[in-house]
């Protein structure tokens, strides 16, 4: 049997060496991470102490607000400290730790979209049923539903994963450990163990995405049967920033996954990741609060701003 060293850490390559650059790189991150602590936060707040958004809407949105901010700094913070220390090194464990936690994050993160999805279905379609439907147990049980789906989706492809043994040496051609990175430091052929985890994870996504898809053509049905036009446009106002928080998502994920991989690193992979791991979580905060009059005028009782 051919010698094999066991990789006890990996080197995160996305950015420059320069040391100049890299304290550019620590800047922009730590500015994008506040924007995005804030915004979530500020979110979480307003929903959790005004009492006229306790709504399920506004209950799915305080977990998603809550799933962004983790997603953000699962892969943010460890880039702004190899940068800050001029280090690239990030352990084994912590490795692991960083896959499992973005993919819990972002499953979970998917899944409450499609949770939204029916949410709205059910106050537009069937605005009779929706107290009785849309009642507090349901509400908590469709949440812990969309937070396990992401916890049993995260297990599964990051133990698939890290049982593959890895010979192509340490270095990781991104900002953090992303699979399709890590996958090409393997020995054997990746894909041959991860048939079930792409299964798996074809129908979910493909699951959920469907879902989302009918329930909005249902939507739109029932909004164009209503005859006044100012209730039209309330309707469409609720569903908006809940299908451009869907879009921004499945199109920047989409593409970082289904993309060739190519065999050295380049810029677009770096852009790629930005997108989906990063532009989401600073972006959901603004859609809802701009789109949202409730969410602006509880915005301005929180602040006391008029």
């Amino acid at each position: 049997m051919p010698n094999r060293t066991t990789v006890t850490e990996f080197l995160l390559l996305g950015f420059s060496d320069f040391q100049e650059l890299q304290i550019l790189h620590f800047v922009v991150f730590l500015l994008i991470y506040l924007a995005a602590l804030v915004g979530n936060i500020l979110i979480f707040m307003v929903l959790a102490f005004d009492h006229h958004l306790h709504t399920p809407m506004y209950f799915f949105l305080m977990n998603l607000s809550v799933l962004d901010l983790g997603s953000i700094s699962v892969t943010v913070l460890k880039s702004m400290a190899n940068s800050l220390m001029n280090t690239k090194s990030i352990s084994y464990a912590g490795c692991v730790a960083q896959v499992f936690f973005l993919l819990f994050l972002l499953g979970a993160d998917f899944s409450l979209l499609t949770v939204m999805a029916y949410d709205r279905y059910v106050a537009i379609c069937q605005p009779l049923q929706y107290e009785e439907m849309m009642n507090r147990r349901a509400c908590v049980l469709l949440a812990v539903g969309a937070w396990m789906s992401g916890i049993l989706y995260s297990v599964l492809h990051t133990g698939n994963t890290f049982a593959l043994t890895f010979c192509g040496g340490n270095m990781v051609g991104q900002f953090f450990c992303e699979i399709p990175q890590l996958l090409k430091l393997t020995c054997s052929d990746p894909y041959l163990s991860e048939v079930g985890v792409l299964a798996f994870t074809v129908c979910l996504v493909l699951g959920c995405f469907v879902f989302i898809i009918v329930s909005y053509v249902q939507i739109f049905k029932s909004v164009l049967r209503i005859p006044s036009e100012q209730g039209r446009h309330k309707a469409f106002s609720t569903c908006l920033p809940h299908l451009t928080v869907v879009s921004l998502f499945v199109c920047t994920a989409s593409f970082a996954y289904l993309k060739p991989t190519s065999s050295s690193p380049s810029a677009l992979d770096l852009v790629v990741a930005v997108l989906y791991s990063i532009l989401p979580p600073i972006m959901n905060p603004i859609i809802y609060s701009l789109r949202n009059k409730e969410m602006k005028a509880a915005l301005r009782r929180l602040t006391g701003c008029r």
